[in-house]
């Protein structure tokens, strides 16, 4: 299937959903091939595109206590029963990642709240996402606005408003905005090391006109994503939204920064080449052949590293 489409299935947390759902309902999930499963994604898949016809599936289901959708969400991941499984599919079934989550409405705006992923998180990995986006934030690096969403049983719940959603001034529809990864733009598989930063730097420069403020902010992520430790820096993590008003692409604000460690020990994509320790030679490398000069990168890249030290020190 063409990436753009493929963009639209949910994957891992959706997937074990949807599976379970099927099965509940005495539909076997290896019947269902990919279009199946596009009719199920519909019109609540994330970005713009929807699907028909399209497969209801799942109830409603009412209230938001965090603390119990976390419990229900460790539930499913222990193979255990929950009663509420149509409404967590409901909630978060068509969206992407590996992290229970779900979308919902909060005063009028759309938001992603995550929940922890099992034995791979601690009881502060909501905690920390959110100060790495605040960190983020001040290293210059465009964010969708983040909340830490409170809990009886954790330090919190990290959510964050989202950026595929927009709500007009006196407007009484949410306007969808067009979104593509860089994993459906080239066609690349996410769960492979098969990215470059040369490379997400190129596709920004083609895809945004060569937009200066899309080209640093791509630059920053990079040295926040190896300063920071986050080596989850797959294709799926690099959005890029369509301005239907300017009839153009602009990177989107970035998203699933926290520290992070591969299964291999590597950054997913890769920084000039090297994976294992990337480090400031790698990062300048890779901004002045992008064209960003190197005194701006020399200057970006210090800031970046200091800032990360200082805030998230404590976790490196």
């Amino acid at each position: 299937m063409f990436g753009v489409f493929a963009d639209s299935l949910p994957d891992a947390w959706g997937n074990i959903l949807l599976n379970r759902l099927l099965k509940k309902n005495g539909v076997n999930p290896d019947q269902m091939d990919i279009l199946d499963r596009l009719s199920i994604v519909g019109s609540s898949g994330m970005g713009a595109l929807a699907y028909q016809p399209e497969i209801p599936l799942g109830e409603e289901g009412s209230g938001l206590d965090l603390d119990y959708l976390a419990e229900q969400c460790q539930n499913i991941l222990q193979t255990e029963y929950t009663e509420e499984l149509d409404r967590l599919y409901r909630l978060g079934g068509t969206s992407g990642g590996a992290r229970p989550k779900i979308l919902t409405q909060i005063d009028g705006e759309d938001w992603i709240i995550k929940f922890l992923a099992g034995h791979i998180d601690g009881e502060e990995s909501g905690f920390m996402e959110y100060e790495y986006a605040e960190c983020a934030a001040a290293c210059g690096i465009r964010m969708s606005e983040t909340r830490l969403f409170p809990s009886q049983k954790c330090k919190g719940y990290f959510g964050t408003k989202r950026f595929d959603r927009v709500h007009r001034e006196g407007a009484d529809n949410t306007e969808k905005v067009h979104m593509l990864t860089a994993a459906a733009l080239l066609e690349l598989d996410f769960e492979q090391p098969s990215l470059d930063y040369h490379s997400l730097m190129k596709l920004t420069k083609i895809l945004t006109g060569n937009h200066q403020e899309d080209m640093r902010s791509m630059f920053r992520r990079m040295c926040f994503n190896v300063f920071a430790h986050n080596r989850d820096d797959h294709s799926k993590n690099f959005s890029f939204l369509y301005d239907q008003e300017k009839d153009c692409w602009r990177l989107s604000p970035a998203y699933d920064l926290t520290y992070s460690t591969t299964y291999y020990g590597e950054h997913t994509t890769t920084v000039d080449g090297e994976g294992a320790s990337p480090g400031r030679k790698d990062l300048l490398a890779v901004g002045i052949a992008a064209g960003l000069g190197k005194r701006y990168c020399e200057e970006a890249a210090d800031e970046i590293q200091e800032t990360v030290r200082e805030r998230l020190g404590k976790y490196l």
